[in-house]
């Protein structure tokens, strides 16, 4: 395919309107873009009032068959009843091309925010993370990646050494947080846990509330472990976030068992996150939305910043996981 694989530079209004007439779609109500810097995303109206929302997918970000796990995936949570975002099937097809993008057509779900302080809120949350996770175990991603220290790591570490952005008398301090960094990680990182199909991005953005929880976007479902899932809800010191794992854990295994001994890995999974972002949004500099987004990412405040959260993840890896309450 011939395109620009980070400005999405001929994915134009008149592209995307095309696109949904050809799927009998009549766009009544304009297009109202969506928070999304990974994709294009899009929410509309039809002249019969109904209301969906389109996503065109970062040109050679996943290939077809990834997509196509994504797809398969949500929808099979949805059979299952978990409540989640699943594409709409044309002629059969979730995952469509239009010009070279590939993209797909999903229901307009309205919700509040999910309130990531609201107990009763996680508690539901919680016992719906089990039911997405037996789902999850049910089959494997053939083609999806595996979260693990290869590509949340060590491939970060190549795009820093190389990054121009990173100002040059703040780079070596950087990169030496970075092997610190890494070296914590992989001295507490093993695959001794359950591989199942995941979320992956489980943050309070990613759920909804309307009667209960709905999740959304699924951009980033991949194989791990099930603490990937559970640990982005957990905010506040060490008792807060205690009581609230406890509390998610408690309405997890309702419906699927949880191995505690993954609860060491949260802050190796922090970790991870935190040098996989960075350098997310360096691998995405040449796409406009970005600078204009993160515009602080030139400053050497922002890099001498980084240097010191890096080293401090460093020292919370180096002291004891959190440590459930004990039962007797």
């Amino acid at each position: 395919m011939n395109h620009n694989a980070f400005t999405f530079q001929t994915l134009h209004p008149d592209t995307i309107m095309d696109a949904l007439f050809d799927l009998g779609i009549r766009v009544d109500s304009g297009l109202t873009p969506l928070n999304s810097y990974e994709n294009r995303v899009y929410q509309l109206q039809d002249e019969e009032r109904r209301r969906y929302v389109v996503k065109f997918y970062r040109p050679e970000r996943w290939s077809a068959a990834q997509i196509q796990e994504e797809h398969d995936f949500a929808l099979a949570l949805a059979g299952d009843e978990v409540p989640v975002a699943a594409p709409l099937a044309f002629n059969n097809q979730t995952l469509l091309t239009h010009q070279g993008f590939y993209y797909a057509v999903f229901p307009s779900v309205g919700g509040r925010q999910f309130e990531a302080d609201n107990l009763d809120q996680m508690e539901w949350v919680g016992r719906y993370l089990g039911r997405l996770h037996q789902t999850g175990k049910k089959a494997p991603f053939v083609h999806r990646p595996d979260i693990g220290v290869q590509e949340y790591l060590i491939e970060p570490r190549a795009i820093f050494e190389q990054a121009a952005i990173i100002p040059s008398a703040l780079k070596d301090e950087f990169l030496r947080a970075v092997d610190q960094l890494i070296e914590a990680v992989i001295a507490q990182w093993h695959n001794r846990y359950t591989h199942l199909r995941l979320h992956g991005d489980c943050h309070a953005g990613n759920i909804l509330w309307r009667d209960g929880p709905l999740f959304v976007d699924l951009d980033d479902a991949r194989t791990g472990p099930a603490i990937q899932d559970l640990w982005m809800l957990l905010h506040g010191d060490k008792a807060e976030q205690r009581m609230q794992l406890e509390m998610i854990i408690e309405a997890y295994e309702e419906f699927c068992e949880f191995d505690t001994a993954e609860i060491s890995l949260i802050e190796p999974l922090r970790a991870m996150r935190l040098v996989y972002y960075l350098a997310w949004i360096i691998r995405r500099w040449d796409d406009p939305a970005f600078p204009r987004n993160f515009p602080w990412l030139t400053g050497e405040d922002f890099w001498r910043e980084q240097t010191s959260i890096f080293l401090g993840q460093v020292k919370i890896l180096q002291e004891p996981p959190l440590q459930l309450t004990p039962t007797y």
